[in-house]
């Protein structure tokens, strides 16, 4: 897991002394502390950076969960398990496995935006805190939890002097040289926006264009004329509400309407996306990035860095804002669709560059875009026209669910696609293929069969050859796991040639090739399998891709363990791992890191290959006992326990394991990838408590 996953702050944080020091005090005392208060007042801000001071408190670090693009209660476990960078290809709810994974755990999990999941947020809370003695809950909301032992922190806008100052460093930053010739106008202005600092940033975002004066002027009449006509409203309420109206009122047409258009994005957005959804007579798309930078300029849309490039997004107070003029246009259902239209188009993309050497970019764009992708299936699922869109993308998206970890979601809205009769028999083909794929993979060889079954009558009845070929490729994988090499290579075969007649060539179709030659080398046919894998490698190397690769890797690393070569084997193994580590591919990272630990016994050094083979075992727990309990596939772990074992002792492989146990994933891969260490401690506690950890087909 992560140590933190808190964003770096893109300017500065300015004032707000006592309330950090007030919130630094309650989660000293309190396991559950809720910061609440008016929209824009400032609480993520707050709560982020007292997070990061107090980071040192908890030695399994910061955890930052942003809930408020979060739209289906029904994933915010997933949210959570995202954000902990946890993997799980098991059946289990993710509910449970959040609780194991923090039950031993010292950690600040900081909920971010739950007002509209506050139900749903309660429960999970609440159990998480009952069996996870060291976590403590940092909740940022407009409302608390109201759960017993909770501790309410209710945070006012800043005082005068703190928005002073705040105004005064982002109308610096807005117009360098700043200097307001009268300080009362801007002392005035300041009270007058209440300090509430999101008010105080969009003003601010206007100095290039108005004096301190001019501002406060508009500002008068526009609080004027909304006040007469909310009094049931908070003054804080109303004051925020003023200063969005109020910039609202001062943008250009064309701003007010690409404000109302992006409110149909769910997370962040790119450039490309603006100007495709947001585009049209009215708002040419040439001219979207000159509308986009103006909104940019006044702090009405933020821009950020991610790992798939620049991303923009909108404070959800913003947002709502928008979304409201959005309705009232009428608009909103044409924009709707045009979101999910090009977030399609951009699942399409990204499944036909996975076979390319953008892959890693690829595999950034989903994760980026999974708030947006998540919205358009929600979409496609709501209308029953539309059916055969869900079943489309949720099967388009195959490589997310497989490639990037996801398994437990892809499999959430495949089986809601698959629900739903589209009349369209192509689409629904491929969400059952994938369906079953994603089925097999967490072990659920009960619904991957029927899944699979119904695919294979479906391309019978339509003649979908491709689907067929799928369909056999999927129920080779089941034989492969199940231990059945005979059926698997008949099976796997089979749908190679199938392939090769239809002129399909993918990552899919590679990994079929790769899957095959694990049946071979399982079956002794090492020089067959090596052939196979050595040809899926060089179509890898041409086409750039990494995914597939690291699989045909594996299966050389196999046979060159096989051969005495350990060597060759490390370092085919060391590329396997990063890039299994890389893509997330939990399956894949483990069966490399259990093989790489019996190339170390193999190379004399026992007690770093316990070490490693105790680092596999959280990752098992992960994966399933499908795989865990494969006899060929658990081959090296029992061989590896077997003769470490042997050389160390029971109570020193014991220490060693339970070494390797504590580590996190992104430790184990360091320490795959470092070689063996010069110096080991073992705690003293992991020797004396540390239970033996059992592999092969018995151990289930």
């Amino acid at each position: 897991m992560r140590r933190s996953n808190l964003p770096a702050e893109l300017n500065r944080f300015v004032g707000r002394d006592g309330e950090r020091e007030e919130l630094t005090r309650l989660l000293a005392e309190f396991r559950l502390v809720t910061v609440v208060g008016v929209g824009g007042v400032g609480k993520s801000r707050l709560a982020v950076r007292t997070a990061a001071a107090v980071e040192k408190r908890y030695c399994d670090g910061v955890c930052l969960a942003e809930l408020a693009p979060l739209r289906d209660p029904r994933l915010l476990e997933h949210t959570l398990l995202d954000a902990l960078g946890l993997t799980d290809h098991t059946l289990r709810p993710p509910r449970e496995v959040l609780v194991e994974h923090l039950a031993g755990r010292r950690l600040l999990l900081v909920l971010d935006g739950f007002e509209h999941l506050v139900e749903e947020c309660a429960g999970l809370v609440r159990e998480l805190l009952r069996g996870s003695p060291g976590l403590t809950v940092l909740g940022v909301a407009r409302r608390p939890l109201r759960l017993d032992g909770e501790a309410v922190m209710a945070l006012a806008p800043m005082s005068e002097e703190d928005a002073v100052r705040l105004f005064t460093d982002r109308a610096t930053a807005a117009l360098p040289g700043f200097h307001a010739e009268d300080a009362g106008a801007v002392r005035e202005l300041c009270r007058r926006l209440d300090g509430i600092p999101l008010a105080l940033e969009l003003a601010a975002g206007r100095l290039p264009v108005l004096t301190v004066e001019q501002v406060l002027h508009r500002l008068d009449d526009r609080f004027r004329l909304l006040t007469a006509g909310a009094r049931g409203a908070l003054p804080r309420h109303r004051t925020l509400r003023t200063a969005i109206g109020w910039s609202h009122e001062l943008c250009t047409p064309e701003e007010r309407l690409l404000w109302a258009r992006l409110s149909v994005f769910a997370g962040p957005f790119d450039l490309e996306a603006v100007e495709y959804v947001c585009g049209g007579p009215e708002l040419p798309a040439d001219e979207v990035l000159d509308v986009l930078g103006e909104l940019l300029a006044q702090s009405v849309v933020a821009r950020e860095e991610t790992p798939a490039g620049t991303r923009y997004r909108m404070l959800d107070t913003v947002r709502a804002y928008g979304a409201e003029w959005l309705a009232a246009l009428g608009d909103e259902e044409r924009m709707r669709r045009r979101h999910r239209d090009w977030y399609m188009g951009l699942a399409t993309w990204c499944e036909l560059e996975w076979f390319s050497p953008r892959q890693a970019e690829v595999a950034a764009c989903a994760d980026g875009a999974l708030p947006n992708l998540r919205a358009a299936l929600e979409l496609c699922l709501e209308a029953p026209d539309d059916a055969h869109l869900a079943q489309h993308l949720a099967g388009t998206l195959w490589f997310s669910w497989v490639g990037c970890g996801r398994l437990a979601e892809g499999r959430h809205w495949l089986d809601r696609a698959v629900a739903l009769e589209s009349g369209h028999d192509e689409a629904r083909l491929r969400a059952l293929w994938v369906l079953g794929y994603v089925a097999i993979l967490q072990g659920d060889y009960t619904a991957a069969v029927a899944a699979l079954h119904e695919c294979g009558e479906g391309a019978a009845r339509t003649g979908n050859a491709l689907a067929a070929a799928y369909t056999t490729h999927r129920m080779g994988c089941l034989a492969l796991l199940s231990d059945d090499m005979s059926r698997a290579e008949e099976l796997l075969g089979r749908a190679l040639t199938a392939y090769r007649e239809l002129g399909e060539l993918n990552s899919q179709v590679l990994m079929g090739q790769v899957e095959l030659a694990m049946a071979k080398v399982f079956l002794g046919e090492v020089g067959t399998a090596v052939a196979l894998c050595r040809e899926v490698r060089e179509i890898c190397e041409d086409r750039g891709e990494r995914w597939t690769r690291a699989y045909a890797l594996y299966v050389l690393a196999y046979a060159a363990w096989t051969r005495g070569e350990h060597g060759e084997a490390r370092e085919l193994l060391g590329e396997c791992i990063t890039i299994d580590h890389t893509f997330n591919d939990l399956v894949g990272l483990v069966l490399a890191i259990e093989l790489l630990a019996l190339v170390t016994a193999g190379e004399g050094d026992p007690a770093e290959a316990a070490v490693l083979q105790g680092a596999a075992g959280p990752m098992w727990e992960a994966v399933g006992l499908p795989l865990f309990g494969s006899g060929y596939f658990g081959a090296p772990r029992a061989l590896c326990e077997q003769r470490a074992g042997e050389e160390l002792g029971p109570e020193r492989f014991r220490s060693y394991v339970a070494e390797g146990g504590a580590l996190s994933k992104d430790a184990a891969v360091a320490r795959a990838l470092a070689g063996r260490p010069a110096k080991r401690v073992v705690p003293q506690s992991c020797v004396d408590s540390a239970p033996a950890r059992r592999g092969g087909r018995d151990s289930r």
